[in-house]
């Protein structure tokens, strides 16, 4: 993509109305713009880094074995009114009524509406286990929004639910949404903690936050420095038991606010290991096993013949939230550093004289170069001063930028920094592509 035809409307001062830094360089990249109070446009730049969050995301439900479908923005509030959550769920639902008087409601979750889809779909308890998940635009009419897509009142969610016959198999897919949870942050460059947390609306005995560790987060937590140092790299046979890899990410002490006991904290994790800070919730998993499917007659026939109500569980990661939340944990004084796996460019060329004709060859080589080893590239051919096209490029953030310049290909080289190290080298065009095409 050239940067001359790119809608890319950066701004050079910090909005006055950004409270935290993901806000501030999300509008001062160009990335969003505000509609309206917690509802944002997604431009360019943005809607690539969302998208790929969101293909990480499916990715790593489809390898859990969930499976992909649709639901709609809006739902019959009769469904809600079954489960009891109609009149309970506060003015964060957003009721509108149709044309024909029909009462609806802005889906804020969907445990209601794709438990009537089970409902009419399934009958056998040989049909299952079953695990649906979507991504899809939510509503919650927050009081008080604030910082920028981080509590926002439009949001992009991947939610799923499971259906089990029993307590151990509806515990099995926990366990399956916990590791493919771990695996997901884990791939976008985060270190997310799952938490022992409060169901709050959902309902529901067994549940876990996965936090980011933010000095901007929304709550207070607490946890064991251990957590630092996990990882989950590798593949999971999720058709074996992840009982270990559970115990492992749950042995040392992690608890919301809501959850701490500071006794609790203080005997078991050393002093010199604990860490009390704020977090960002970019993920939330929950096991409440017939709260939905008893009220609203979800039931399999069971090996005696017998109907059983199914054990539920549902699990939710904020995906607009995460654009917002990788920003906070990966930033520097200059802009943005995006993580590989997540970045809307790998790599940007900085054409340092436009229209010279051989830095105009030099850029397109390698522009095209890096595009068919399957690169995302973004090259600067605007007429703007040095300065500020280097500036543009480390507000944006990406992995890679490869200077291209007069003085610099007289002696056939060019010059490559990685956004995060900072480091800076001069190599030959040959060595800079090999070097970007392989990191």
């Amino acid at each position: 993509m050239r940067m001359s035809q790119f809608f890319l409307p950066v701004l050079k001062e910090n909005p006055s109305e950004a409270q935290i830094v993901s806000h501030r360089l999300m509008l001062r990249a160009g990335m969003v713009r505000q509609a309206s109070a917690g509802i944002y446009s997604w431009l360019p730049l943005g809607w690539r880094v969302l998208q790929k969050i969101e293909q990480i995301v499916r990715e790593e439900q489809d390898a859990a074995g969930a499976q992909e479908i649709l639901m709609p923005t809006m739902q019959p509030a009769e469904l809600w009114r079954e489960s009891g959550r109609y009149d309970d769920y506060g003015q964060e639902m957003l009721r509108i009524k149709d044309r024909h008087d029909r009462d609806m409601l802005f889906g804020p979750t969907n445990e209601e509406l794709i438990t009537d889809i089970f409902r009419h779909s399934v009958r056998s308890y040989r049909q299952l286990p079953q695990n649906l998940y979507h991504i899809q635009w939510k509503f919650r009419d927050e009081v008080r929004p604030r910082f920028g897509v981080m509590r926002g009142r439009e949001f992009l969610m991947k939610d799923n639910y499971s259906f089990d016959i029993d307590y151990d198999g509806a515990r099995r897919s926990y366990q399956k949404m916990f590791v493919a949870y771990l695996r997901t942050f884990e791939r976008m460059g985060l270190k997310a903690i799952p938490m022992e947390a409060d169901t709050g609306p959902i309902g529901g005995d067994m549940s876990h936050e996965f936090i980011i560790l933010a000095d901007t987060g929304e709550s207070e937590v607490h946890c064991h420095a251990d957590f630092l140092d996990f990882s989950v790299a590798g593949d999971v046979d999720y058709d074996s038991d992840l009982s270990s890899i559970i115990e492992h990410w749950t042995s040392r002490y992690a608890a919301t606010d809501e959850k701490h006991d500071a006794e609790r904290f203080e005997a078991k994790v050393p002093a010199d290991r604990r860490i009390s800070t704020r977090g960002i919730e970019v993920g939330h998993i929950f096991y409440f096993g017939t709260k939905y499917s008893a009220p609203l007659g979800a039931t399999v026939t069971g090996p005696d013949g017998q109907d059983i109500a199914v054990e539920m569980g549902s699990y939710g990661i904020g995906v607009s939230r995460l654009v917002g939340a990788i920003i906070e944990a990966s930033h520097d004084d200059d802009g943005i550093v995006w993580p590989d796996a997540v970045a809307p460019f790998n790599v940007g060329i900085v054409n340092l004289k436009a229209g010279d004709a051989a830095c105009d060859e030099a850029a397109g080589h390698i522009y095209r170069t890096l595009s068919d080893h399957g690169l995302d590239v973004l090259v600067d051919d605007t007429e703007e001063r040095a300065g500020s096209k280097f500036a543009t490029m480390d507000l944006i953030g990406l992995p890679w930028q490869l200077v291209v310049g007069p003085r610099g290909l007289k002696s056939g080289q060019v010059e490559l920094k990685n956004r995060r190290s900072g480091e800076r080298v001069e190599l030959s065009i040959d060595d800079a592509l090999s070097r970007v095409s392989t990191a």
